[in-house]
């Protein structure tokens, strides 16, 4: 804002910020405006970032309509012939976009933008035939998140299953007459940690569970070699044995008490 405009705003006008001239703002050049001016100035920002909050990527969603709009006239729906790539050039040259950095950041959000319209728009049997998952980069993205967010609660609860088991100690038991020394191992517990313990332990089988349910077949299908699939089936092979171990275990216990 100019001297100018701030005046206006000293003396309770309101005032617009245009986001095509704004530019960032120093403390020390505004620190003594009286306070109705920073809460007016404040305001401005606040009412023109409303404006423009949700046009780029509206913006980037209609330049991939466009280029999708370009693969359909050249029948090439997965871009990569010569003159669809002559027409997209064209396109970001005419637009003359001299911030480098810019332009990448807006091609990859197209691109994103792209691959969903193009799940919306054809059919599984037209995406199969050009090879193409029927997941979008959005349904792809939100399955690596929340691939993730198990990882992150696996390893969270892994440590705490960790500090809560009681350790386990060996006392010697005094024998019985005629009897023989017995080392008998113990846990030694605070108060409230076995239920800690346990409730950790059943977290940890519910989070082990979830990430095995996660593993999708069609990428085991489509995307692993034989060599991965083989390395895959040894780990579950595993898997299954701990399982198996821990599952007769449980059945020894019941069958006990």
């Amino acid at each position: 804002m100019s001297a100018k405009e701030v005046a206006r705003l000293r003396d309770g006008e309101m005032t617009h910020v245009d986001a095509a001239s704004v530019q960032a703002l120093d403390l020390e050049a505004i620190e003594n405006e009286p306070t109705p001016a920073l809460i007016a100035r404040g305001a401005a920002y606040a009412r023109e970032y409303a404006l423009i909050e949700h046009k780029p990527a509206l913006l980037a969603q209609n330049i991939a309509t466009v280029l999708l709009a370009l693969r359909k006239q050249h029948d090439d729906w997965l871009g990569r012939s010569y003159p669809y790539r002559q027409d997209v050039a064209e396109v970001y040259r005419t637009a003359n976009v001299s911030d480098k950095e810019q332009l990448t950041r807006l091609q990859a959000n197209v691109r994103y933008h792209v691959g969903n319209m193009l799940r919306r728009h054809l059919t599984p049997r037209e995406l199969k035939a050009l090879e193409l998952h029927d997941a979008s980069p959005l349904e792809r993205q939100q399955d690596r998140r929340a691939t993730d967010a198990t990882i992150l609660r696996a390893t969270k609860v892994s440590a705490e299953v960790k500090a809560s088991t009681p350790k386990t100690t060996q006392t010697t038991k005094k024998p019985s007459k005629g009897g023989q020394t017995e080392i008998v191992p113990t846990q030694a517990s605070a108060p409230g940690t076995s239920v800690k313990a346990t409730a950790d332990h059943l977290r940890l089988a519910n989070v082990a569970a979830s990430i095995v349910g996660q593993l999708d077949v069609d990428v085991i299908d489509g995307h692993m070699t034989d060599g991965q699939r083989a390395k895959l089936d040894d780990e579950l092979a595993e898997m299954e044995r701990t399982v198996r171990r821990l599952r007769r275990h449980l059945k020894n216990s019941r069958s006990e008490g």
